[in-house]
């Protein structure tokens, strides 16, 4: 089947950003969520949301502010707009409202929902420790420091924050009937009604310096990677009616159609980790006593130059532990998640000869780059985000005579995930992945690298013997593990200059 490509002004109505439009996608049938990545290829790929917020997954982060919310109140004069898109109910949002306590400042777009049926009213996307709410709201933000709308932020690496809250049925909430009463005026797929303006921070939590925070993506396809997650710890409440106004009183269908579909259980599964964290914002509850506190992001930054610049044999002889900061039994089950996607999807290509790759990385950055386009004290890590609509349009237009759509995806994934999760790494939400590591060795001596790969592999066959039990389980032989010494035999055939794009060397920091 050919794969289809689509303009920028396609991919952004595909979004819950644009206007309201007639998608295909649906989240079950021929269409559901198990298929969008024919078609929308990001979501089989890298940092996808929602996931299951297991506690093994928490890093306590002393230095995460409440969230500070500006001109949530709105006049009632100020009319909104309450749409049915046929994915959701969607509530249109003024840009002057804003969050500022995030590293841009981030404007309103939208809020909308996502819940279960009458039958089974449990349909929040995010789960906690394998709990599933009622429902879930959305509020959607933009990066306005950087782009003028949200169609134009949507599909960049720094483009949205979300604003989750998780909403269980107990007491009526009044906030919710200031929309929730015009509700039948868009029963229907496309019908839209004016709704005046309320406080829009009635309808979040008490407490908005209990959260959880970690990078993830839109929901919906496309999937573009492009969202900071910010969901609240304490859910809120809204009564039986109010739950039965959204599983009950609205359809995906148009009017005029003869079959009238309902509008229920409009929520994504769970996804991987792909070894992400998840910070919080708090430390006392249930559950917590233990948690590790995040290392801090000056420690990440030395890490990575080290791998850069520094000295291999130092880093495998002293800081290994530094490099599995989660423990390599984690890293193991994350490796065998993945290998399981993999036998579902097929395997993915490995792009470690430039000469086959689809997408050929640019020229080193200029010396005037490396000085003043970079994060984090000459990290190395470039302020320029990444464009996902670009990079599929390049995937697709390379690959659409000679690959399938299943290699699409992974190339894709490819691609993207090194920058991803050493971006989330440095913003301390991702541990260090083995192929991320790849990519900063790549090119290092080959002796160093051998050096490094073998302290790898024997941490990895440690945890093996450690754990007979959970190797015989697995189905994971003890020397099952993909080190970083296939690039080291590539070392000499690769080309002059730095591995990626956004890894330049930096100082020594003292």
């Amino acid at each position: 089947m050919q794969v289809r490509s689509f303009t920028l002004a396609a991919v952004l109505q595909v979004t819950l950003f644009g206007v309201l439009h007639a998608d295909k996608w649906t989240y079950n049938g021929p269409e559901g969520e198990h298929h969008w990545s024919r078609h929308y290829p990001f979501c089989g790929g890298a940092f996808q949301s929602p996931i299951d917020i297991q506690t093994d997954l928490l890093r306590f982060d002393p230095t995460l502010r409440p969230i500070e919310l500006h001109d949530y109140n709105l006049s009632a004069n100020e009319h909104l707009t309450l749409g049915n898109n046929g994915h959701s109910v969607q509530l249109s949002l003024p840009s002057r409202m804003f969050l500022s306590s995030l590293p841009h400042r981030y404007s309103a777009a939208q809020l909308h929902f996502h819940w279960g049926s009458t039958s089974t009213p449990t349909g929040s996307e995010h789960l906690v420790n394998g709990k599933r709410f009622a429902a879930e709201m959305h509020i959607v933000h933009f990066n306005s420091d950087k782009y003028a709308n949200v169609s134009m932020a949507v599909d960049k690496s720094d483009g949205l924050a979300v604003l989750g809250v998780l909403v269980e049925v107990g007491e009526f909430n009044p906030a919710f009937d200031q929309f929730l009463k015009f509700i039948n005026g868009i029963k229907y797929r496309n019908q839209r009604v004016k709704v005046p303006g309320f406080n829009i921070r009635s309808l979040l939590p008490a407490r908005l310096d209990e959260y959880y925070r970690y990078d993830g993506s839109l929901t919906t396809p496309p999937c573009y990677p492009s969202v900071l997650w910010t969901l609240f710890r304490s859910p809120i409440q809204i009564s039986p009616k109010q739950f039965l106004s959204l599983a009950s009183a609205v359809y995906s269908s148009r009017a005029q159609e003869s079959n009238s579909v309902p509008m229920n259980g409009n929520y994504r599964r769970p996804q991987l980790p792909d070894h992400r964290v998840v910070l919080v914002s708090f430390q006392e509850g249930r559950g917590l006593h233990g948690i590790q506190t995040v290392t801090s992001p000056l420690v990440r930054k030395q890490i990575i130059q080290q791998l850069l610049v520094g000295d291999l044999a130092d880093l495998a002889d002293e800081g290994l532990y530094k490099l599995l900061p989660s423990g390599p039994e984690k890293r193991l089950v994350a490796d065998k998640k993945r290998k399981a996607f993999n036998n579902q999807h097929g395997p993915r290509t490995q792009h470690t000869n430039p000469k086959k790759q689809l997408l050929h990385p640019p020229p080193p950055p200029s010396k005037k780059s490396r000085s003043h386009n970079h994060l984090g004290g000459g990290m190395g890590l470039t302020e320029e985000a990444l464009c996902y609509v670009s990079l599929e349009h390049q995937v697709l237009h390379q690959a659409r005579q000679s690959h399938t759509e299943a290699q699409v995806v992974h190339t894709l994934r490819d691609l993207v995930f090194p920058d991803l999760n050493l971006r989330s790494y440095l913003g301390c939400k991702s541990e260090l992945d083995f192929s991320t590591i790849r990519h900063i060795v790549r090119g290092r001596p080959t002796d160093e690298v051998l050096e490094l790969d073998g302290s790898l592999r024997r941490a990895s066959v440690g945890v093996m013997k450690k754990f007979p039990s959970f190797a015989s389980k697995q189905g994971v032989p003890a020397t099952k593990y993909e080190g970083v010494s296939n690039v080291a035999g590539q070392a000499k055939t690769q080309p002059q200059g730095f591995p990626h794009p956004w890894l330049l060397p930096m100082e020594w920091e003292d």
